[in-house]
């Protein structure tokens, strides 16, 4: 061996052998009280062991005696047998489990039968009975598997420990994931080219002298480490999974260690052949849903007592029903909720129809449309509706007189690989039910699985239920929209027969008068064009044409006092103003022409009526007043501006709410000063529309 790399070799496992002995002297000394904790006492004798190890991996390092190699290998097998031993005690039972063993027994096992075996090869070369070739070989072969599954057990404890004592853990698992990685990548390329690489091994014990620091302060956070552990399903489902593909992985590098062995000058060729077909193979078989499936329900059935773990199947199944985008997709998410219970690939919803006469496919996944519907009093759904029972298909077929004088339909017969209806049960009413296909692997629907299932159709039932309560609440809205629509609607229609009624009682007398006629063409063009706008605004929705312009005023006022002229009213009009103000201009004018004909309703005949016009600060302001009868401080305040709220009786009381509205969308106000007996006088006051007339550039200059 060079000298550099026998120096290096020396600080490297020099630095080991000194770490381990201060972690061992403080776990003694400052540490926890070791002689009552069975932790501890192991820690402590993984720390001595290591000790020993790295001090064995020192002398080689020196002599190159192959009995220090021996011991060297002896030690760190000694080593990983107390590593395993300290997490298997990390890992045992505390309290109450719901697992038969709380530990898969086939892992403490496997754990032992390395332990012991790796001894026995020690003591086989040292006896003599292996040739040292051989020796090497099995070394290498043995040093990975150790590796592979203390990655495992170091997994397994990180997944089952509760979340109050991760943080103890912590350092200990990253310390051993970094140590027993290392060995991975150091054995596998010894296999992979039948040699122990001296640079990667040099570089073990610094490895081991920088992950030390680690288990010492994992040691410092739990003096009497983890005593919340549990096991869970899904631990227990990665753990197994990783250790299978790890031997696989294992068996795969064996056979590709012998064909390259074997197979002369094909032989590299033969073995990364065999390689990328092992990963090709293990890749399809962990993406394969049929492999998850098998190892879930095998994992259920033999380690646990019960199959399913159920806080993580609610929160699964939970946060599946939250996670659509709208409520047509929510169907489609009940059925895989259901269906990822029982490994189900595919299934369909039955929905009751508005009417609850009959129930129709509402969604499906991976399965055919299906047009039949079901009646509400079949005997399908009688029997759902009585028992609440999942129907077993499968179980029905054999033995019927399970299920009493229950007939599945025709349909239903016809349905490919319908295997569980699960009803959707909400009180004493049934929304609907799902039908489920076979399921990836061979499951026992016995009582967990149905208790389970009835238990999330309920949940699901709820969540339809409020589904449809939420459509059906839109579209009382839109109902109530369109109402709302018409009744404005109404209320301009109104106004317009108002108007041609009154042309018509005058056209007896006015007939032959020409301008009469003229004016009659124009009232009768107006209301046509009128009535066309309404009828746009009730079918489509749609707010009047035109965008938010300047509207003149004082022009609408006196049209408006035109108008009531030619009805036979007097309107005093005072304009002090010509204001310009925002707002669609034939809506501002029905709104004040509203005011002006309340006004005039409210006052005797003769009575004064009048509306002006002026500039308050940066508001037009329009007062529309009278002298009528009044209204109480009550009325204005409760029932004035409330929709189908009148004094008259013909009237529909749509107006003022109307046009309060209007005049708050244009950043307006209405204000009523009234009392019976003394008249009303109403003040609009409207954002002023500026128009400016000189340049920016000229107010600088001007400045």
């Amino acid at each position: 061996m060079e000298t550099t790399s026998v120096a290096l070799t020396t600080w490297s496992f020099g630095l080991a052998a000194f770490g381990y002995l201060v972690l061992w002297i403080y776990l003694i000394s400052f540490g926890a009280n070791w002689r009552s904790g069975v932790r501890t006492r192991r820690m402590v004798f993984v720390a001595i062991i290591s000790t020993l190890w790295a001090s064995a991996s020192l002398f080689y390092a020196f002599s190159g005696q192959a009995l220090a190699l021996v011991a060297t290998s002896l030690t760190d097998v000694a080593k990983y047998g107390g590593w395993y031993v300290f997490l298997v005690t990390l890992l045992a039972p505390t309290g109450n489990s719901n697992a038969k063993p709380f530990l898969p027994a086939w892992l403490p096992a496997i754990c032992w039968i390395l332990v012991i075996s790796g001894l026995g090869l020690q003591f086989s070369v040292a006896l003599g009975l292996i040739s040292p070739e051989d020796w090497l070989r099995a070394l290498i072969f043995h040093g990975l598997a150790e590796a592979v599954i203390g990655l495992v057990l170091v997994e397994q404890l990180f997944r089952t420990v509760s979340e109050d004592s991760l943080w103890n853990v912590k350092p200990l698992c990253l310390a051993l994931l970094f140590q027993f990685a290392f060995d991975v990548y150091l054995f596998s390329d010894a296999m992979m080219f039948s040699r122990i690489d001296g640079d990667t091994l040099t570089v073990r014990g610094f490895v081991h002298a920088m992950t030390i620091p680690l288990l010492m302060l994992a040691t410092e956070r739990a003096r009497d480490w983890t005593s919340k552990i549990r096991l869970s399903q899904k631990a227990v489902f990665h753990s197994a999974t990783l250790l299978l593909a790890g031997l696989y992985l294992l068996f795969t590098a064996g056979v590709g260690y012998y064909v390259r062995y074997f197979g002369g000058e094909w032989g590299r060729i033969f073995q990364l052949a065999l390689i990328f077909a092992g990963l090709l193979v293990l890749s399809v078989l962990l993406v394969s849903g049929s492999m998850r499936a098998r190892m879930k329900v095998l994992v259920g059935k033999h380690f646990f007592r019960y199959r399913y773990d159920y806080r993580e199947e609610w929160l699964r199944f939970t946060q599946t029903l939250t996670e659509q985008n709208s409520p047509q997709t929510l169907g489609q998410q009940v059925i895989r909720g259901l269906a990822n219970m029982v490994e189900s690939p595919a299934g369909a919803l039955w929905l009751r129809e508005a009417d609850h006469m009959t129930y129709r496919q509402n969604a499906r996944w991976n399965l055919p449309e299906c047009t039949s519907e079901e009646a509400h009093d079949s005997s399908l759904c009688r029997f759902l509706l009585v028992s609440g029972w999942v129907v077993n298909l499968e179980e029905y077929r054999c033995y019927p007189a399970r299920y009493s004088d229950l007939d599945i339909p025709a349909w239903l017969s016809d349905l490919p690989n319908a295997w569980l209806i699960v009803p959707l049960m909400a009180g004493n009413e049934m929304q609907g039910f799902v039908i489920l296909a076979s399921s990836r692997t061979p499951i026992s629907v016995n009582w967990e699985v149905n208790d389970l299932l009835r238990a999330a159709g309920c949940q699901a039932a709820s969540y339809l239920a409020r589904m449809q309560a939420t459509e059906a609440l839109l579209e009382v809205r839109k109902f109530d929209a369109f109402n709302k629509m018409s009744a404005f609607v109404v209320h301009d229609l109104k106004n317009i027969v108002t108007q041609l009624s009154l042309m018509l009682k005058n056209a007896e007398r006015h007939r032959d008068n020409p301008e009469f006629q003229q004016d009659m063409l124009m009232t009768v063009d107006h209301a046509v064009e009128r009535m066309r706008q309404l009828m746009m605004q009730l079918r489509e929705g749609a707010t009047p044409p035109g965008g938010i312009c300047g509207v003149n005023l004082a022009d609408v006022i006196q049209r408006i006092q035109k108008d009531k002229m030619k009805q036979g009213r007097l309107i005093e009009v005072q304009v002090r103003d010509r204001l310009i103000a925002r707002g669609h201009e034939e809506r501002l004018e029905r709104v004040l022409g509203h005011l002006v004909q309340n006004a005039i309703d409210a006052s005797p005949p003769g009575g004064r009526v009048w509306a002006s016009l002026e500039r308050r600060n940066d508001k037009a302001a329009i007062e529309v007043g009278d002298n009528g009868h009044g209204m109480t401080q009550e009325f204005i305040r409760d029932r004035l501006f409330r929709p189908f709220q009148s004094t008259k009786d013909a009237g529909m009381g749509i107006g003022a709410y109307e046009s309060a509205q209007y005049v708050r969308e244009l950043g307006g106000d209405m204000q009523v000063d009234s009392a019976p007996g003394r008249g009303t006088r109403i003040t609009v006051t409207l954002p002023l529309f500026i128009i400016r007339t000189e340049s920016d550039l000229h107010e600088q200059e001007a400045a």
